[in-house]
């Protein structure tokens, strides 16, 4: 069951302060429990007396001696919304963490000197921010959040230490700018990325397409090469013939030998053309009189292009 127990700490202030039974009755027998983590500040008639460490401590309430308050010495951590603009004329909400504690050696001051520390604390981070973020486009912004948060723990620092508190560690948490502004960079992002992927496919098009070229290449190369090689090995086979021919049958030429060969490989050309139920070729003239033809044709060609040379 709890008792409520006014005391008279100030001139002004009148505190109503919880307590137990068994608290009230420490404080009519002049005794006081302070909590781990916790001091208390002892006046003596409104004046201030001594910072009461944790544990029990004899307080005679008769000679004037009261507890003005407690003071917690753990870290508290305080998050601090602000609005700003940007160098770029971008509105952007950057969020503060703010995490301090009082000092055991000055607790006085912290107790005395300010009314609302949270207050104080949350003025100097506006100050900070809405000094440095002008200076800085959006990108650069979330680029240099640790600067700013840099800046805003020593400018706190230099300002809290006056008054009895440590700030253990400023976090600049999150940089929020307005909505349409996230939207259009998430679109110009998406833009930059398309833009990206449409040049290497490009890039990519344009290699399949030089390897193929130089495949047909190669491979027209490696084909003239086997025509060639091909065609050699006819005119190997054909003098070769002419010279067997010659050799067994006394009185022929050359160019009787010739032309057998050529009306033989008309035969064949045509017995082929026939034997295939899908042949295009049509040979203008037909006739086999005109082999003799084709090759005094051959012939004269090559004797121009032996005389050209």
């Amino acid at each position: 069951m709890f008792v409520w127990f006014l005391q008279l700490h100030s001139p002004h202030v009148l505190l109503i302060v919880p307590t137990t039974p068994n608290q009230k009755m420490g404080q009519c027998l002049g005794c006081i429990q302070v909590d781990q983590s916790t001091v208390a500040i002892r006046e003596t008639f409104g004046k201030f007396d001594d910072v009461l460490e944790p544990g029990c401590h004899c307080l005679p309430w008769c000679l004037g001696s009261a507890v003005a308050g407690h003071l917690s010495l753990r870290v508290q951590q305080l998050d601090v919304r602000c609005e700003t603009k940007t160098k770029d004329n971008v509105f952007v909400t950057v969020v503060a963490s703010i995490q301090y504690r009082a000092l055991a050696d000055k607790a006085s001051d912290a107790f005395y000197k300010l009314s609302n520390t949270r207050g104080q604390i949350q003025s100097y981070v506006f100050d900070v921010i809405r000094a440095s973020v002008p200076k800085l486009d959006l990108d650069s912004t979330f680029e240099q959040k640790n600067d700013i948060a840099k800046a805003v723990e020593e400018e706190l620092e230099k300002a809290m230490s006056h008054y009895g508190f440590e700030i253990v560690q400023t976090l600049i948490v999150d940089i929020e700018p307005d909505e349409h502004v996230k939207r259009a960079m998430n679109e110009i992002n998406a833009a930059a990325r398309m833009r990206l992927a449409a040049t290497e496919r490009a890039e990519g098009d344009k290699i399949l397409q030089i390897k193929r070229a130089e495949g047909e290449a190669e491979s027209k190369y490696l084909s003239g090469v086997g025509i060639a090689r091909q065609r050699q090995a006819i005119v190997d086979g054909l003098r070769d013939s002419v010279l067997a021919f010659s050799e067994n049958v006394p009185g022929t030429s050359s160019k009787d030998v010739m032309d057998m060969v050529l009306v033989t490989q008309y035969f064949d050309t045509m017995k082929e053309i026939g034997a295939s139920s899908k042949s295009n070729s049509v040979f203008i003239p037909h006739g086999p009189g005109a082999v003799k033809d084709i090759a005094s044709q051959i012939r004269d060609g090559l004797l121009q292009g032996n005389s050209t040379h």
